[in-house]
């Protein structure tokens, strides 16, 4: 089968994608044969090396546990620990460091606020409104929590091409509603979700709004004052930072009433028998010895976005990745019995679909078999892949480090899928 030829696509801005690409140690040429055509960063992103030296360097001449020394050594960690979190808060647009808190990832944050935030202030009948795009780490933590107390979870639907029906959204949004939570991103169809939109929504309303930004974070700066939400929640590893570390920014006033969401050392002001006095946020919610190098590392992914940021390749890095998703969505909708799934007006860096014949695991195994690295699932969004009608789909995901030739090998990849398993 010929290989469909490329639509035309907009120019973007000049993004030196080859010199960025040098910048990431897996893209080193040779390194893997067939070349490698990193598709699967909405699953976890490739690292940059100013973010793996950053915590060579911090475990080789900084290391030291966090707010209990008064060693020279634990001096520089503590200011490497605090000052991530400073870094972090910038990326999300934060009024202030210490309404960031640091956490394993997004299911974490979302755990902690389900727990620690709602859960005391949900009560029999109370409503829980999520959408039919969530991730499963955005729908479980709040059923576990209605369970428990006898409330409902209730999700806005979609339209058949993936966009949010916000209108229903809205209509869905009552007297008993205590919490709203959405994803800034679909994990399993790129869709764009107008989340100041439904912050605005719920906030006329009096619904605090937690937002599921770990798709959106990669892609560039947030602003959690503009967009008016309660909550933001962010994985390190999605956004070319170490895997085990994450971000929870959230209201001061919120942080200031919720309860811990785990108690040990590191949390306290003051432990006895005969009970304990917890410390401020965000210690409160940092119990244990925190994964310092994370931070620190989180930190330098954030320094690496930034400095694209400050040089306005940013801008011309998010063009590049429009292109490369508009280019890889046309080609592969041109191949016969390959179906797009995901359409929505406004998406982000990635690419569902699935080929008729042939399960999605096994155009995964073909895509690997050509150097091409996918996703093939559910994508932990289940409800999601019912409302479609779908077991499963392959997921392409690009960032700003692919190029045209990844484009190439996925379609490549896909037309041999359909060699291999058409009828």
């Amino acid at each position: 089968m010929a290989q469909p030829l490329p639509r035309p696509v907009p120019a973007a801005p000049a993004f030196d994608v080859a010199g960025v690409r040098r910048d990431f140690p897996v893209f080193t040429p040779g390194l893997y044969e067939p070349r490698l055509a990193y598709l699967d960063s909405a699953a976890s992103a490739q690292k940059p090396r100013a973010v793996i030296d950053a915590v060579s360097d911090f475990y080789s001449v900084s290391y030291s546990n966090v707010h209990r020394g008064i060693h020279p050594i634990a001096a520089r960690a503590d200011a490497a620990y605090e000052g991530a979190r400073a870094t972090v808060g910038r990326w999300l647009g934060a009024p202030r460091p210490r309404d960031v808190v640091f956490v394993r990832g997004t299911t974490e944050a979302i755990n902690l606020v389900a727990r620690s935030f709602l859960r005391p202030r949900l009560s029999e009948g109370d409503e829980v409104l999520v959408t039919e795009l969530e991730h499963h780490a955005n729908v479980v933590p709040w059923q576990i929590v209605c369970a428990e107390a006898g409330a409902r979870l209730v999700a806005a639907p979609i339209d058949d091409r993936g966009a949010l029906l916000v209108d229903e959204l809205a209509r869905r949004i009552g007297p008993r509603t205590k919490m709203v939570a959405v994803a800034h991103v679909s994990n399993a169809l790129g869709t764009v979700v107008p989340v100041a939109e439904v912050c605005r929504l719920a906030g006329e309303r009096g619904v605090p709004v937690l937002v599921d930004g770990a798709q959106a974070v990669p892609h560039g700066p947030v602003d959690v004052a503009a967009l008016g939400c309660d909550f933001y929640a962010i994985s390190g590893h999605k956004m070319f930072g170490p895997t085990g570390i994450g971000a929870l920014w959230a209201r001061g006033d919120h942080l200031a009433a919720m309860p811990p969401f785990q108690g040990g050392g590191g949390m306290i002001r003051s432990v006895a028998f005969a009970g304990t006095e917890y410390a401020p946020p965000p210690a409160r919610f940092e119990a244990g010895t925190p994964h310092v190098a994370g931070a620190v590392g989180l930190a330098a992914a954030v320094e690496y976005l930034e400095a694209l940021d400050a040089g306005g390749a940013m801008a011309a890095a998010a063009a590049h990745e429009e292109g490369l998703l508009a280019e890889a969505t046309a080609r592969l909708a041109e191949i016969p019995g390959v179906h797009v799934v995901g359409t929505a007006p406004e998406k982000l860096g990635v690419l569902s679909f699935v080929v008729d014949g042939a399960h999605p695991h096994d155009v995964g195994t073909v895509l690997a078999s050509e150097g091409v690295a996918v996703r093939a699932g559910h994508h932990c969004a289940q409800p999601l892949m019912d409302r479609l009608g779908l077991a499963a789909t392959t997921r392409a995901s690009f960032a700003f480090y692919n190029d045209r030739e990844d484009v190439d090998a996925l379609v490549r990849g896909v037309v041999r899928a359909r060699e291999i398993f058409g009828r």
